[in-house]
């Protein structure tokens, strides 16, 4: 087979899905709407079941709807006839997926579930199916065809009803008002949780660890306070202890450009007023949206009296893989 025959296959591939994907948007209706409202005001957890690739996809679903503050478990078909049926509770919402709507193991369970007395939702291929006419909400996700040249391999099928479940997923987030900080909440680890999740108070270098020197402090003083602290710069208070300013290695340069005489200057000479300042509690990708929108390295964190108590630094950002996208 020729290369430009490959890549023919492949684009007619993603034309097909694309095309089935658009088609769904028919599909957003009112029972569109009373499947999210049913889920939404459920007590218990939603539960997807389905065969084949049809399972696979409410696996993904699952995972999907979990960490976006809805509650799901996947179920398998012929595991429920075996017993796992007991984790189905009747406060729960059940969802079945099937492409054809005839899937034995599913109609097999339908009785069950009807006798637990939970609501049925149906993201079928078929609406006039067997199942279709068992379930509470039927959610159409009928495609014109497979990508598969047979029309047998589920491709196209499998992608609308993936899509479905993201919508739903996402309808219920937005009902919710689930916000970053709840998702953070679910996603505790890697860079992604801890730029949702991490504040300023939880890593901030504080304590003897903060450079600081007074305003009446010598250059030389103050060179020696940014050499052991290795942060590159320093923080400059008054009398009160309260932040007046900061000298970074650049502003050292400057200096020593200007004047080689620096044996009469003071901290608060070369020091650059109004420093950008952040507050403890703020979260740390705030702290890195700071930095980029003011091409800087380190952010001085005060209190309410504007006396230092820690430093934000860039290259510590980066060691927690809190690094810029």
């Amino acid at each position: 087979m020729s290369e430009e025959k490959i890549i023919e296959i492949g684009r007619k591939v993603i034309e097909i899905e694309s095309n089935a994907v658009r088609g769904l948007s028919t599909s957003i209706d009112r029972n569109f709407y009373k499947a999210v409202n049913a889920i939404y005001n459920s007590l218990g957890r939603v539960v997807f079941t389905g065969m084949g690739k049809s399972g696979l996809i409410a696996r993904k679903i699952v995972a999907t709807m979990n960490s976006t503050g809805t509650a799901a478990i996947f179920m398998h078909p012929t595991d429920a006839l075996h017993g796992d049926l007991g984790m189905v509770r009747k406060d729960d919402i059940v969802i079945l997926i099937s492409k054809s709507g005839n899937t034995s193991e599913l109609l097999d369970l339908i009785p069950l579930f009807k006798r637990i007395k939970v609501t049925i939702i149906g993201m079928l291929g078929e609406n006039n199916s067997l199942i279709a006419k068992e379930c509470d909400i039927v959610l159409n996700v009928a495609v014109k065809e497979e990508a598969c040249p047979h029309d047998l391999a589920p491709t196209a099928s499998t992608t609308a009803a993936l899509v479905m479940g993201d919508a739903l997923a996402i309808a219920l987030l937005e009902k919710r008002g689930f916000s970053a900080e709840d998702f953070a909440l679910l996603h505790p680890g890697g860079s992604l949780g801890k730029r949702l999740s991490l504040r300023i108070s939880e890593i901030m270098i504080k304590g003897k660890d903060v450079p600081l020197v007074e305003e009446t402090a010598s250059v030389k003083d103050t060179i020696l306070v940014m050499t052991s602290k290795r942060l590159g710069m320093t923080c400059v208070v008054n009398e009160k202890g309260k932040l007046s300013g900061i000298i970074t290695d650049g502003d050292l340069r400057r200096t020593l450009e200007k004047s080689l005489d620096i044996h009469n200057l003071s901290a608060k000479d070369i020091m650059t007023k109004n420093p950008k300042t952040i507050s403890k509690e703020y979260l740390a990708s705030f702290a890195i949206q700071q930095m980029e929108n003011f091409n800087i390295t380190s952010l001085i964190v005060t209190d309410e009296d504007n006396t230092p108590v820690g430093i934000i630094h860039l290259h510590d950002l980066v060691k927690l893989g809190l690094q810029a996208r």
